[in-house]
C-alpha cells in the first residue's frame, strides 16, 4: 500500500500581500500599519507564507527590522505579478458591484480634505447618496491607486502616465489673515522643516517674508487647523486658504490672494474603478462641489 502523501500547503493572496508589505516597509510593525493588521497577525501570515516554500525563511530578522535574504529577493518579481493580477480583479469586481452603498476612500491634503468635509453638510445642489460613506485620508506620501490605498485622489499635479481618469477640479486661493481689530504683528508659521521644503509653498513663503521684514514668529505648527485656530485667537497673522479665512467672521483678510500660493487640484481615479457605482457617484459629487463653490475657493465670494 502506498504511503499517504503529505498535505500540500496552499498559498493564498493574503500571504503574498503580507510578504510584499514586509519587503517594502522593512519591518513587521510597519507592514501591519500599512495593511491595517496587528503585528502578531503579520508574523503569523508571514510564517505561513514562508512555510509554503518548505525551505529557509525569506527574511533576515535583525534588530533594526526584517530584510529580504537571497531566497526572498528571488520571489519579489513573481509576487508583484500576482499582486497586479489580484488588484486588477479586485478593481473590476468593485466596478460591477450594483449597490450604491459603501465607503469611498479619498486621499487629499488638509486643504482639499477640509473643503470636502464642509461640503458634505449640503453645500451642493445634489448631495452625495446617503448610502455612501466618504473616508478622507491624509498621508505624507501620495496614495498608491494601483494598490487601492485609496479609491480616488486629489493631487496638485496630474499623473504623467498610467491608466487613470483625470479631471481638473479648481484652484484654491490663499491670502494673509489676522483676527479682526488685532495688531497681530507676529506670524503663525509652519515648522522649520516645512519652511525649507520645496514641496510646501506656503511654508516657504511665510518664512521668506518673516526673514525679509525681520518679523517674529509666535507659533510654528504643521497643521492648517492649528494655524486657523491660532490666527482666530489673535496669536498672530498667517496664510490661510480663502475658503477658510473668509468663512470666519472674526478674521479679516490683509492681502489679495497671493498668486504664487494658489493651489490647483486634479482628481485622479483608476479607470477600472471609475465604473464602480459608489466611486462614480463620488466623482460626480466632488466635481459638482468644486464647480458650485468656485467663487468661494477662489476668494471671490
Amino acid at each position: 500500500m502506498a504511503a499517504p502523501s503529505a498535505k500540500r500547503k496552499v498559498m493564498d493572496w493574503d500571504g503574498v500581500r503580507v510578504f510584499l508589505a514586509v519587503a517594502r516597509q522593512g519591518s513587521l510593525r510597519a507592514a501591519g500599519r500599512a495593511l491595517g493588521l496587528s503585528q502578531p497577525t503579520i508574523a503569523r501570515r508571514l510564517a505561513e507564507f514562508e512555510a509554503t516554500f518548505g525551505g529557509p525563511t525569506l527574511f533576515d530578522r535583525l534588530p533594526e527590522g526584517a530584510h529580504l535574504n537571497a531566497a526572498g529577493q528571488r520571489l519579489v518579481a513573481a509576487a508583484e505579478s500576482v499582486e497586479q493580477a489580484m488588484l486588477t480583479l479586485e478593481r473590476r469586481r468593485a466596478a460591477v458591484a450594483p449597490a450604491l452603498t459603501g465607503t469611498v476612500r479619498v486621499a487629499a491634503g488638509e486643504c482639499a480634505a477640509g473643503f470636502l468635509a464642509r461640503c458634505l453638510s449640503g453645500a451642493t445642489t445634489a448631495p452625495l447618496p446617503s448610502g455612501i460613506t466618504l473616508e478622507l485620508m491624509q498621508s505624507l506620501q501620495p496614495a498608491n491607486l494601483l494598490r487601492r490605498e485609496a479609491d480616488l485622489a486629489l493631487r496638485h499635479q496630474p499623473p504623467k502616465s498610467g491608466d487613470y481618469y483625470v479631471a481638473k477640479l479648481g484652484t484654491f486661493a490663499v491670502a494673509v489673515y489676522r483676527r479682526r481689530g488685532e495688531e497681530a504683528d507676529a506670524w503663525v508659521a509652519y515648522t522649520e522643516e516645512q519652511s525649507q521644503s520645496r514641496m510646501h509653498d506656503p511654508a516657504r513663503w511665510v518664512q521668506r517674508y518673516v526673514e525679509e521684514t525681520k518679523g517674529t514668529v509666535a507659533l510654528r505648527s504643521p497643521s492648517l487647523l492649528m494655524h486657523a485656530e491660532a490666527i482666530r485667537a489673535g496669536t498672530g497673522r498667517g496664510v490661510l486658504p480663502c475658503y477658510v479665512g473668509d468663512a470666519h467672521p472674526v478674521l479679516e483678510r490683509l492681502t489679495a490672494p497671493i498668486p504664487e500660493l494658489a493651489a490647483t487640484y486634479w482628481m485622479v481615479v483608476h479607470r477600472d474603478l471609475r465604473r464602480a457605482p459608489c466611486v462614480r457617484a463620488a466623482i460626480d459629487w466632488v466635481r459638482r462641489a468644486f464647480a458650485e463653490q468656485r467663487d468661494v475657493i477662489a476668494g471671490d465670494a
